[in-house]
């Protein structure tokens, strides 16, 4: 069983060492490791070329691109690994031992995995814990699943290759929620690895694009799920939302 681990970045001098580190230290070797990159004016190249020749299996692409998605589309042209793992710049695999676990589950299924899922802890842009994702994993995970918001991390969610179908690029915000219920609906066993698999970094969308990435996932839910349910449920969204901040005020 091997893994294609996924890399996208640009201009990511400050963490993408912390990334390619997260890498390199799996105790599981059976991965090739990817990383494309937009075309970096910092120092991302140069720190990305210090780690080349200590890297088996690795490719480098540095060009261009049309954005995050666009580059996350190369990646899996570029992978051949039976499963596919997007960790990129700033993102880290959990610990040393994490992929092992994980081919470990995959040997001890006894069936085909289309797709493996786990926890993700927040980390801000030193590496400091800032506690798990608010969300946790459902304990079973469908297609259906994501009508109530990105439930799993797309940097906990690891898909078998031969699934995979590339991102959306009319999504500019949300392309990797909408690529997550696809695989879903194409998925025939789906595991929960009951594991924490990443660190997310928490770098914050401006205010505009996190609109934009709302409308954007609004749109996707609306597609998949019917209009006038989503609707609904974001009435419902809103009304949990504001009781929360008022119960905070109380206290």
């Amino acid at each position: 069983m091997t893994f294609s681990i996924i890399t996208v970045t640009y201009n990511a001098a400050a963490w993408i060492e912390r990334t390619i580190q997260s890498v390199l230290s799996q105790t599981c070797t059976d991965f090739e490791y990817i990383v494309v990159d937009g075309g970096s004016t910092d120092k991302t190249i140069d720190i990305i070329k210090d780690y080349e020749l200590r890297i088996a299996n690795f490719k480098f692409i540095s060009e261009p691109d049309r954005g995050i998605y666009d580059a996350m589309n190369k990646g899996l042209k570029l992978a051949v690994g039976d499963y596919v793992w997007f960790i990129n710049a700033g993102d880290r695999i959990h610990s040393p031992n994490t992929l092992q676990e994980i081919a470990n589950q995959l040997s001890a299924s006894g069936s085909r995995i289309s797709i493996l899922y786990g926890e993700t802890e927040i980390s801000d842009s030193q590496g400091n814990s800032l506690g798990m994702r608010r969300l946790k994993a459902p304990e079973k995970l469908t297609w259906k699943s994501f009508k109530m918001g990105m439930l799993v991390c797309h940097q906990s969610f690891i898909v078998r290759r031969e699934i995979v179908e590339d991102y959306d690029l009319r999504y500019r915000y949300s392309a990797d929620f909408e690529w997550c219920i696809r695989c879903l609906k194409k998925a025939e066993h789906v595991l929960n690895t009951h594991q924490t698999l990443s660190y997310f970094l928490e770098a914050g969308f401006s205010a505009e694009n996190r609109k934009a990435s709302l409308k954007e996932r609004y749109e996707v839910m609306c597609k998949y799920y019917g209009k006038i349910p989503t609707q609904i449920r974001h009435l419902w969204f809103a009304v949990r939302f504001y009781f929360a901040k008022w119960i905070k005020r109380k206290i």
